[in-house]
């Protein structure tokens, strides 16, 4: 039994819980490969170009999944994380976009995640999603959850400890933790806002972690966060949690805007993404209140790598020039203190 996943949009969320769900039912998990500049273009050739980017990436990985040979792709249905807490259109009608633009011999397993309906837990998602293969025990179904949970958890620990996507999801999978305390400090530390999807796909984000490490810049993300810290964030910019994936951009913006460690934010979000646009721009509002750079880079399929470094080398640029200013400064205000000290010394001591 083989299950194909997509790795574009939720896989960056939910996969690691996905893959201890069915591995532990015995359904081999197979994933797209990563993320190509075919992907993009095959993907875009399906739908209307008005489509945002993450769905055209979805699309080019469902058609690499089917040159794999795999006939059951896992397409569901995310409706709401929690009750009237819901996700964008395009997540919820992810498995009726595919089967109007894909058209070719595969199942869908399209099951549906509504926490604000009464029978929409999910028991009844993970029911639906292993029906095709014959599985409807259901206290078995509830055993494979935990072992789901077990791979979740165990990922998000070492991803919170500041461990790299990969490495994280790889150590998940064989069943260990791994934490690294780097010791190195950096001059710079920057807050990137943006949906996971987007941030974690190398190939969206130009592999940015990357590229600000080599500028000496240290990068921190919604996922270093507590909920507890996620909540009061979203509290922090005058905000009502409506949009599910909220959290990672409204709130994690809420909670770096007030830390005095991060230098500076920056936001990716997809070309033509309506609620991406609202969040981007009250995160801009308030980052000029607390007085905080920002860099706001939107992407699509035609963004270029070097246009892309070059904005963020100009933003780190930038950043070091106002904390040497910063520091300067304060040295300066230091000396003049030290000064006035020690002329009041010699007047108390003159009379």
């Amino acid at each position: 039994m083989q299950i194909g996943i997509p790795r574009a949009m939720s896989y960056y969320s939910y996969f690691p819980f996905w893959y201890g769900f069915f591995e532990d039912l015995g359904i081999e998990v197979v994933i797209s490969d990563k993320t190509t500049k075919e992907t993009m273009s095959r993907g875009s050739a399906l739908v209307v170009s008005e489509t945002c980017l993450p769905i055209k990436v979805y699309v080019g990985h469902i058609l690499n999944l089917l040159d794999k040979g795999i006939d059951k792709i896992f397409v569901p249905s995310i409706q709401s994380i929690a009750y009237k807490i819901y996700n964008c259109s395009k997540i919820r009608g992810l498995p009726d976009l595919i089967r109007n633009v894909v058209k070719k011999d595969f199942t869908i397993i399209d099951a549906t995640l509504d926490k604000s309906e009464k029978n929409g837990g999910l028991y009844t998602f993970l029911k639906e999603s292993v029906k095709a293969f014959g599985i409807t025990d259901e206290k078995r179904i509830k055993q494979a959850s935990k072992a789901g949970w077990r791979v979740y958890n165990n990922f998000k620990i070492m991803l919170n400890s500041g461990l790299k996507f990969e490495d994280a999801l790889k150590y998940a999978k064989k069943g260990q933790v791994v934490i690294v305390n780097s010791q190195k400090e950096y001059p710079i530390n920057v807050a990137i806002l943006a949906h996971n999807y987007n941030l974690f796909d190398d190939r969206v984000s130009m592999k940015i972690f990357d590229k600000l490490e080599k500028l000496d810049v240290k990068a921190f993300t919604a996922e270093q966060l507590s909920q507890e810290q996620l909540e009061e964030g979203i509290s922090a910019m005058g905000s009502e949690l409506y949009w599910a994936n909220e959290y990672e951009m409204t709130g994690a913006a809420g909670h770096y805007l007030q830390d005095n460690k991060i230098d500076g934010i920056i936001t990716i979000n997809a070309f033509g993404c309506g609620p991406d646009s609202i969040m981007v721009e009250k995160i801009a509002r308030m980052a000029r209140k607390y007085n905080k750079p920002h860099l706001s880079l939107s992407v699509d399929e035609h963004t270029g790598e070097a246009g892309f470094i070059t904005r963020i080398e100009a933003f780190t640029d930038m950043l070091f020039r106002k904390k040497r200013a910063t520091i300067i400064n304060k040295i300066s205000i230091n000396e003049n203190k030290n000064n006035n000290q020690i002329s009041q010394i010699k007047k108390i001591e003159i009379s």
